[in-house]
């Protein structure tokens, strides 16, 4: 049975207007030379009657999907769906629908999950790579969002410069004797991290590196790290690449009775949503996903035109490549240890008489 209600089409929206179809297809479309105010008046009644412009369709006048791909690393990660959420919001707001895939952490998968995207004929790729992987060879244009350092990266935060960030808000604390903790040390973001880190603290802080994978591989998944001795040794700080690391961090810190930030203080970066909220609240570093996810998505769609144009592959490249991050300071970070004692021995003799 047919339907009782008429599919609106172009033709009903430019007789409801008294212009041409050419005329309306190009103002939906974004080509030809229409006016704004036009524009605004053909969209506005194209939502009014209930118009669906037809994917099918639209491939075919374009040779277009009109859907981009989103390749991620971990969506079980809670940074990723926050990544993901940024993209969609980007494409859509660009006329594009997304398709997303998880590779979990594994290299066969990333590369499965890629020829997916490709034969369900995306147009186009955002691609945040498994650690220690490069993207290359595939069919179509590609945005990349890891680390400004990764090899044909397109656009990312700025870790080293958000990791020095973290470390001279320490340095000014008066942590002198510094425990870094990663996870991998093959991530180009962790490395990244971390050496803004140390840079950040400067050539008089002393720095230890605890690798969470090498640990674990040693003594079993969830197993301790030993940050209690390294209180006992003299660290009065704990600066984790992650907050799923500094929550670790803090989490083992207080099970042996080590008071934060009195006794130790903890970092974290990428501003989780439980960061602001476990007890005390993380100090972190936060990305601004949504520029991220502009200029990436912005990047790739210059290229699907560019590709469109003369049929050769085009760089993916972003206005900028860095993206500044912003510190966020909590209740998980304080002075010193040591700076704290020295200041209520200056305070008790001032009060001498």
């Amino acid at each position: 049975m047919a339907s009782s209600r008429p599919a609106t089409n172009l033709s009903a929206i430019a007789a409801a207007l008294g212009v041409s179809a050419a005329t309306v297809s190009n103002a939906l479309s974004g080509k030809g030379r229409v006016s704004p105010e036009l524009v605004e008046r053909i969209r506005k009644t194209a939502s009014e009657l209930g118009y669906v412009p037809s994917s099918a369709g639209r491939a075919l006048r374009t040779g277009r999907s009109g859907v981009l791909g989103l390749v991620l690393p971990d969506i079980a990660n809670p940074l990723f769906p926050q990544i993901a959420q940024a993209i969609e919001k980007a494409a859509v707001n660009a006329g594009y629908g997304v398709l997303i895939a998880d590779s979990r952490g594994e290299i066969a998968m990333q590369t499965d999950a890629i020829s997916r995207l490709i034969e369900r004929g995306v147009d186009g790729m955002v691609i945040v790579p498994r650690r220690g992987t490069r993207i290359a060879d595939v069919d179509c244009p590609v945005a990349v969002i890891d680390s400004p350092s990764t090899p044909g990266n397109t656009v990312a935060a700025d870790h080293w410069d958000g990791g020095r960030q973290v470390g001279e808000y320490l340095a000014g604390l008066g942590h002198r004797k510094v425990v870094l903790v990663g996870k991998n040390r093959d991530s180009n973001v962790q490395n990244d991290r971390l050496g803004g880190i140390r840079d950040g603290l400067g050539k008089a802080c002393v720095t230890q590196t605890l690798w969470v994978d090498a640990i674990e591989q040693a003594g079993g998944a969830g197993c301790r790290l030993g940050l209690a001795e390294k209180v006992a040794e003299g660290f009065t700080a704990f600066a984790a690449v992650s907050d799923l690391h500094a929550l670790r961090v803090l989490t083992e810190l207080q099970r042996e009775g080590i008071e934060v930030p009195e006794e130790a203080s903890v970092t974290g970066f990428d501003d989780l949503i439980f960061s602001a909220v476990v007890t005390p609240p993380l100090t972190t570093m936060r990305m601004d996903m949504g520029r991220i996810a502009d200029l990436a998505v912005g990047a790739l769609l210059r290229a699907i035109d560019g590709a469109g144009e003369n049929g050769v592959a085009v760089d993916v490249t972003a206005d900028i490549s860095k993206v500044p991050m912003a510190l966020i300071m909590r209740g998980s970070t304080g002075k010193a240890k040591h700076d704290a004692i020295e200041a209520k021995k200056t305070t008790a003799g001032e009060l001498t008489p």
